[in-house]
């Protein structure tokens, strides 16, 4: 519509008309509404007798999982993974896309705007000849059949604004939603999974030391019977024969601390690696105190849909994926949309800025598919299946949590029975050893009895910190399992999270 015309009646009634359709369907979105799946979940675990339930005052409950270890390396060491991991730092890049994702759906209900300036030359026909004016101001015959060639110079403005008659933008808006808090959610998955790999290193390797503990203090014992060996064998007490025990004992047990050397370096380089830091650059000096086993609270099971990240990121799928289902179906619809335009013409741009030159056009605009040979509707088939597909895998990963914590519950359950029996062994082992050590002081037994209960004291001792490792470890896999602490109404609000992120990001630049 053109300047000149700004009041006719066709233009008021598109006007009254896109009006009336956006007033009446302000509210109207297309597609279902979000409901979360039918779940069915037991009333409590199968192996969860004897645990006690987590209350609100329980230590999971603030998300410092790792403190109920009580180490002061551990926690520091956990302050650093989140600063510097970097396979948490590609899942906050992530993150900061889907964040990008939301932004641009917002904007999508804002009118969009622009300018241009450009010149064009064009030809018309004319009977007969014609001429062409250059850019001197002289003419040049075009001869029979020709035309003329005009220039034209235009700077316009426009802006266009796209009407949510059917919720489109609406239930895109609500796709990209869900989309962030699932990569918000995935966030906190792959933080609580480095930080549990962190812990299970951390905790294997203090349960080394004390094993290399045990093995320093035992080659220390077996160099003394070595001596007594020798000095009794240059007395003629004993045979040549219990020395050579005696020697091959002592050695055998200095090459088992040296394996333990190269398991402790390993796990180390992978802490280090866990932190951000080269292996070159890291070490852990070693200490003399074992990690104790914490009390681990449990849940009950209606409550791991709240307390797994990775629950709560399938679910948050199902509901994008639902979502989309609306802006399938509304693609089918018209789209209605507002548009105006406005600026300048002029043949040259002597005069271009003047009010004879100006222009403008508004009015509204419906786009309505006529025929696409089934594209449309194969979409929202395919958006339908794309939803029953979320849903299966929210269901799935929900049995799947449930099934893990059963498995730390009976495997801890099991190690403790085990650890028990296992210390009943350690003590009657060492009280055999020193029984037979005396007896071969006395002369009454050979050294090879001797040798017979001192490795089976060792081993033992061994097999019950090989049960402490294995006990921290299902203990660190159980706190995962139940969430670490982390609760899914975090992602209601994720301003803490951004302003976290903020500042990380922050820190090189700082620097």
């Amino acid at each position: 519509m053109t300047a000149s015309a700004p009041s006719s009646r066709p233009h008021r009634l598109a006007w009254s008309v896109t009006l009336a359709l956006s007033l009446a369907l302000t509210g109207c979105a297309l597609g279902p509404d979000y409901e979360r799946p039918v779940l069915s979940t037991p009333d409590g675990f199968k192996e969860g007798e004897g645990w006690k339930l987590a209350t609100p005052a329980d230590e999971l409950e603030r998300g410092r999982w790792w403190e109920m270890y009580a180490d002061p390396v551990l926690s520091d060491l956990m302050r650093r993974l989140d600063d510097a991991n970097q396979t948490v730092a590609q899942s906050v890049a992530q993150y900061l896309q889907a964040k990008t994702a939301v932004r641009g759906a917002k904007a999508a209900f804002f009118p969009t705007g622009g300018a241009s300036v450009d010149k064009t030359r064009s030809s018309s026909a004319s009977g007969g000849g014609g001429s062409v004016r250059l850019a001197d101001g002289s003419t040049v015959s075009t001869g029979g059949g020709g035309g003329s060639i005009t220039d034209s110079y235009n700077a316009v403005t426009n802006i266009s604004w796209e009407l949510d008659i059917w919720g489109r933008l609406r239930r895109q808006l609500e796709s990209d939603r869900a989309s962030l808090q699932a990569s918000a959610a995935d966030l906190a998955a792959v933080r609580l999974s480095q930080q549990s790999t962190l812990a299970q290193s951390y905790l294997q390797l203090r349960v080394l030391d004390g094993q290399r503990r045990l093995l320093k203090a035992t080659v220390e014992a077996y160099a003394r019977s070595l001596r007594l060996t020798e000095n009794q064998y240059r007395a003629g007490m004993v045979t040549k024969s219990d020395v050579t025990q005696a020697r091959t004992q002592l050695k055998s047990t200095e090459a088992q601390a040296v394996d333990l050397d190269y398991q402790r370096a390993q796990l180390e380089h992978a802490i280090a690696v866990l932190v951000g830091v080269p292996p070159a650059e890291f070490a852990l000096a070693e200490r003399d105190a074992l990690p104790t086993l914490p009390e681990i609270p449990t849940l009950l099971p209606s409550h791991l849909l709240e307390r797994r990240p990775d629950v709560a990121s399938a679910e948050r799928q199902v509901i994008s994926a639902n979502a989309l289902i609306g802006v399938a179906k509304a693609a089918r619809f018209p789209t209605f949309s507002l548009s105006a335009a406005g600026g300048y013409r002029s043949s040259t741009t002597s005069n271009w800025f003047v009010t004879d030159n100006r222009f403008w056009n508004i009015g509204p605009e419906m786009t309505l598919p006529l025929f696409d040979g089934g594209l449309l509707r194969s979409q929202v088939d395919q958006a339908r299946a794309t939803h029953q597909q979320a849903v299966a895998t929210y269901r799935q990963t929900v049995l799947d949590s449930l099934r893990e914590v059963e498995d730390y519950l009976v495997q801890l359950s099991v190690l403790e029975r085990e650890s028990r029996a296992q210390q009943e062994a350690v003590d009657a082992a060492n009280e055999s050893r020193r029984l037979m050590e005396n007896q071969y002081k006395a002369g009454t037994v050979d050294y090879t009895s001797v040798v017979d209960v001192q490795t089976a004291a060792l081993s033992n001792e061994r097999t019950g910190l090989t049960l402490l490792s294995n006990r921290l470890t299902a203990s660190v896999l159980l706190i995962a399992a139940l969430g670490g602490g982390w609760d899914s109404a975090e992602l209601d609000d994720l301003e803490p999270l951004d302003e976290r992120l903020d500042k990380a990001q922050a820190k090189p630049e700082e620097d």
